[in-house]
């Protein structure tokens, strides 16, 4: 069986329920296993991770820049880092902020390189935006993709709760991002 770890942080509920739309994502393709890991479980110890196939990790944009509770788990996976434990490992990333863009690519651009310092080998989106579509507004909320990301996925989420935001399209683009890196862990693996 190939296992794929999610790896998030969530600070209002809302990367959570993102999170849970990638673990579907990867459970919907046979052969393959989910476990989701809140970012505080696995910061004293990510050796726990070296069992897995690949590691999806997710965590919220503050201020520009990915949560700090997931950047202490990266500080902290650094003897990991050390003895290589993630190298050759399938990794991709997903993020959520209140805003449009709210410099979310700059958290997957942390995501990827935190991705490369590990040696790991990374999946993006692989998904188009429908929004470019003329039967589909452009962000329209039901929209895979909506936001035109392709390092990896993005969500927006308003000032609401976590069971009414981020909408369904963001939900849909998180599941494909599970989907994609649930398939290629089996090509690869």
């Amino acid at each position: 069986m190939t296992k794929i770890a999610i790896v998030y942080h969530s600070g209002f509920g809302h990367t959570e329920v993102q999170a849970k739309a990638v673990v579907s994502g990867v459970t919907s393709v046979k052969g393959v296993s989910a476990d989701l890991f809140e970012v505080g479980l696995v910061t004293d110890n990510p050796e726990q991770l070296n069992a897995y196939n690949a590691i999806i990790f997710g965590a919220p944009t503050y201020m520009g820049s990915l949560s700090a509770p997931f950047k202490a788990f990266m500080d902290a996976s650094s003897k990991v880092w050390f003895n290589q434990g993630w190298k050759d490992k399938l990794a991709a990333g997903f993020t959520n902020s209140g805003s449009m863009s709210g410099d979310k690519f700059n958290s997957l651009v942390q995501l990827t390189t935190f991705a490369a310092q590990h040696s790991m080998l990374w999946v993006s989106l692989g998904q188009m935006n429908e929004s470019n579509s003329p039967d589909i507004a452009s962000g329209h909320p039901e929209a895979v993709n909506r936001i035109g990301a392709y390092l990896g996925a993005m969500a927006q989420s308003d000032n609401l709760p976590a069971d009414q935001t981020p909408p369904s399209g963001d939900l849909k683009t998180a599941e494909q991002l599970g989907k994609r890196v649930a398939e290629a862990s089996l090509r690869w693996h």
